[in-house]
């Protein structure tokens, strides 16, 4: 696995509101249901809702603190990899209460630390599992919006 470089961002409110379109556009729905669990405790921390460069948005029936790293481990079909499930590092950004279901909420991670093989294996569950607008594909040594 290798460390993901994270650029800093700037306070201006001109650029959050850019930033704050673009993570919209770039956001990738998800078809399928992919859960992410604790590596470490096997608890299942919540499902894949969608995918953005360098992050994606976790639906949870619990809420869960900002700024925090989990070791997620998610399961795998043979349609996006040779292998039943990868192990990575995401950080907590954001949590807030969907808007539709006030016994669940969004949480938003970044992508900390992933093996560059997982990271093609995202890329295909975009292609295979996402909804048929989207059409980019993750590139991590992008700028992270998250």
């Amino acid at each position: 696995m290798r460390e993901l470089s994270i650029l800093t961002r700037t306070h201006s409110s001109e650029k959050n509101l850019h930033t704050d379109e673009r993570r919209r556009r770039d956001r990738k729905d998800f078809s399928y249901y992919m859960q992410l669990f604790d590596h470490d405790t096997q608890e299942l921390v919540g499902h894949l809702a969608d995918i953005s460069p360098g992050g994606f948005k976790l639906d949870s029936q619990k809420p869960i603190p900002t700024n925090k790293d989990f070791l997620f481990r998610m399961d795998l079909t043979s349609e996006v990899a040779g292998k039943p499930f990868m192990v990575f590092v995401a950080r907590s950004k954001w949590c807030d209460v969907d808007p539709f279901d006030p016994f669940c909420y969004n949480v938003g991670f970044q992508l900390i630390n992933i093996s560059s093989g997982d990271i093609e294996i995202f890329n295909r569950m975009i292609e295979t599992y996402g909804a048929k607008h989207a059409n980019q594909r993750i590139d991590l040594r992008r700028t992270n919006m998250w």
